[in-house]
């Protein structure tokens, strides 16, 4: 994969993007939280988990494609 070339990326991927990031982060934050209740532990776990899981094919499905020039095939 080659880093330097130039993806195009819409509006609602980074949307979604942007939503699991956040569902990671929250997720990280009720964890690492002083104060751990079975509820916000779960919680936590939860949203760190299917953040991560929906990242990972998002993530491919973007870097995957090849990029689509005036005059280029794909």
């Amino acid at each position: 994969m080659d880093i330097s070339q130039t993806k195009t990326v819409t509006l609602p991927q980074i949307a979604l993007i942007g939503a699991t990031r956040g569902a990671i982060g929250f997720g990280a934050g009720l964890l690492l939280a002083g104060k751990f209740r079975e509820h916000r532990k779960l919680l936590g776990w939860t949203l760190f988990l299917s953040g991560l899981a929906s990242t990972i094919p998002i993530a491919l499905h973007l870097f995957g494609k090849r990029s689509t020039a005036a005059g280029t095939e794909p």
